[in-house]
């Protein structure tokens, strides 16, 4: 297998959403290929349009991609006030490289950032992926409760 390099992209990842860069900084269509990625392995984010993942890539300051040659495989954001809550959204992976470890790697890198590294407490939703999380030390909370309003 060719080798995987993770990418710890700068607050609002620019050089992804404003330049499409990749690995080394070299362009690579990289907003196509997140926007490719989602679509065919995160049914949460199918359909999201390039500018809307240009948003999201803007007010997140905490953003890894992983790719594998110039193919993006893995990626993953969060948010968090950096010393109480942080969020995990959007943690994807490639079905076709799934179970080997990169997945693993994309929540590590989250969590080793700076501005994740002290928080008191790293929440994430997931639908069908609890034991995957849990390996990773997330525990289900029976004690509090989900609760959305959309738009």
């Amino acid at each position: 297998m060719a080798r995987i390099h993770l990418v710890e992209h700068a607050p609002g990842a620019p050089g992804l959403r404003l330049m499409g860069l990749g690995p080394n900084l070299r362009p690579t269509r990289g907003l196509l290929k997140l926007r490719r990625l989602l679509n065919k392995h995160a049914f949460w984010a199918k359909g999201r349009s390039r500018q809307q993942l240009r948003r999201m890539l803007q007010g997140s300051p905490v953003v890894v991609s992983l790719w594998r040659g110039k193919r993006m495989v893995g990626f993953g954001r969060a948010s968090s006030d950096g010393i109480y809550r942080a969020v995990l959204w959007d943690v994807v992976v490639a079905g076709d490289l799934q179970g080997r470890g990169l997945g693993r790697r994309v929540v590590e890198a989250l969590l080793a950032s700076p501005k994740l590294r002290e928080v008191e407490r790293v929440y994430l939703m997931t639908t069908n992926s609890n034991g995957f999380y849990e390996q990773m030390g997330f525990r289900a909370v029976s004690s509090q409760q989900l609760l959305i309003r959309k738009q």
